[in-house]
């Protein structure tokens, strides 16, 4: 019995096409937001936030209609095709609505031209602002004159003619270029209206084919084998990431030059990676064919039995049903922990420790795709559990060690902390999905998965807001403890779950484990 990678990584194109868009939609719609529509932080993370309230309540339900679903394509192939290309299209239709209202802010839409300053100046010279990091300050005070303000560019080069950002730009040219849109934002509403409408038709539209998506790996892949597949989906994702970030660089959308660009042709492309995905995916994967073949090798090998692997829905023993509420509880916890300090690191980073961030972050994903595979390979061997505990030991190690490190601490000690950190999530990411629906039958696969990303988006939606409030109550090195806690109570939950291993029970005879099918 043995994986079949080329299946898999096929399947992992719908999931592929899923990651590439949200890493270009967390880069571009809050710079949306704020730059051209003029919101504060906190609208902006509220509206951000949506995402993963809607998950809560849409992706079980769209996990259970596709359960129910069994056209000629199968279950979760017609909920991949008409989300992706609901999601493509209305991604375009969220670039005119942004092209629109470049329109109306076109008098300061070019950010280095000195009339678009002049027209700023004029209209917030007298006005109290605030820098980024809070401090209140009035044009006027800050510049002698007009001349001084328009003269101000969004970069300069340094001595050695590299070009950096400049901070008189970022501290008060673009807080009061932000204030100047907000107040015609609030003149005419109209388009920032339409663009949170399609927001919100975009996040329904990528909700109907999510769960489905991630559904379709166990649909085709036997119980023992999925800490593997897993791997691959997983690292099918992350190409998706690194592609879109690639593209970013191209298109430069970082850079604060292109704070208000045309985003027409980026997302032309990004939906154009999604569609293509998805017709590489429609081409090759034979959903309803590969599912009866699962079915036959889970009955074939003795891991179900028939009635269970063909489909119908199995009422869960109490035992099991314990064991689903801890791996779900675990879910949430160490999500808690990680998603804390992913979210908040680059405020730690600049506040307490006075080092940069990008190349921390950076380690911890470069390793964390390093492990993806081992992780699955090992939880063949010992086990999904074990594998799991030991990912949440490695995670709740580094987040402990790193409570105590401070500015005077070698930056390589803290890059080793999110190495570990990376490995520790790997190996948790890989195995705790195959886990969560290990109990369930054929029939509640997509269920199960709403269940599980239901957890995990509960806790990334409260976990900024506990971390954010427990560092302004005591003080910003909170972080790295309040971390470790979780990540160490999700040990505790691990510990109570007796259900969902992975299990192979080893053939009768000598001959039959020298079979070419294993």
């Amino acid at each position: 019995m043995k994986l079949n990678y080329k299946r898999t990584l096929l399947c992992g194109f719908a999931f592929f096409a899923i990651t590439a868009f949200w890493q270009a939609y967390d880069a571009t719609i809050p710079v949306i937001l704020t730059n051209k529509f003029g919101m504060s932080q906190t609208w902006s993370g509220a509206i951000m936030a949506l995402d993963n309230v809607l998950a809560v309540f849409l992706l079980p339900l769209f996990g259970a209609i596709s359960d129910k679903h069994n056209g000629k394509r199968g279950k979760r192939t017609p909920f991949i095709l008409v989300g992706t290309i609901l999601a493509a299209v209305i991604l375009m239709g969220l670039s005119v609505v942004d092209n629109a209202q470049l329109k109306n802010i076109s008098e300061v839409s070019k950010i280095d031209d000195p009339a678009a300053l002049s027209v700023i100046y004029d209209a917030q010279s007298e006005r109290q602002l605030r820098t980024p990091d809070g401090k209140e300050f009035v044009l006027s005070e800050v510049f002698e004159s007009k001349e001084d303000f328009t003269a101000v560019r969004s970069t300069y080069l340094d001595e050695n003619g590299k070009e950096e950002i400049n901070p008189l730009y970022t501290n008060y040219v673009a807080p009061a270029r932000q204030a100047y849109v907000a107040e015609k934002t609030s003149e005419n509403s109209t388009e920032l209206i339409l663009f949170v409408v399609l927001l919100f038709a975009l996040l329904v539209s990528m909700s109907i084919f999510r769960s489905p998506a991630v559904a379709l790996m166990p649909d085709i892949t036997v119980k023992p084998l999925r800490s593997k597949a897993n791997a691959i989906i997983n690292l099918m994702g992350t190409a998706g990431g690194i592609i879109v970030l690639v593209l970013g660089m191209v298109f430069a959308t970082s850079a604060v030059k292109n704070q208000l660009m045309n985003y027409t042709v980026y997302y032309g492309v990004i939906a154009g990676v999604m569609l293509v995905s998805l017709i590489i995916f429609l081409l090759t994967v034979k959903e309803k064919k590969w599912a009866e073949e699962m079915r036959a090798d889970s009955i074939k090998y003795g891991i179900e039995e028939e009635a269970e692997a063909d489909s119908e829905k199995k009422k869960l023993t109490k035992s099991e049903k314990t064991s689903l509420i801890f791996i779900l509880l675990s879910v949430a916890f160490w999500y808690f922990g990680y998603n804390a300090v992913t979210s908040k690191y680059a405020v730690y980073a600049t506040n307490v420790l006075n080092k940069d961030y990008n190349m921390t972050m950076m380690l911890a994903q470069i390793f964390a795709i390093v492990a993806y595979l081992p992780a699955g390979m090992i939880a063949s061997k010992i086990g999904r559990k074990k594998t799991i505990i030991g990912g949440v030991i490695m995670l709740t190690t580094a987040f402990t060690a790193a409570s105590f490190m401070n500015a005077s601490s070698p930056a390589m000690l803290m890059n080793v902390m999110f190495a570990l950190a990376g490995i520790g999530w790997a190996t948790i990411n890989v195995n705790s999905f195959p886990m969560a629906v290990e109990m369930c039958s054929g029939g509640d696969i997509g269920k199960y998965t709403g269940y599980y990303y239901t957890a995990s988006m509960a806790a990334q939606i409260i976990t900024p807001i506990f971390s954010g409030i427990l560092m302004d109550s005591i003080a910003d090195t909170a972080l790295f403890p309040y971390a470790a806690v979780f990540s160490g109570l999700a040990i505790v939950t691990m510990l109570f779950v007796k259900h969902g291993d992975s299990k192979f029970e080893a053939k009768k005879s000598i001959l039959e484990n020298l079979s070419v099918d294993d």
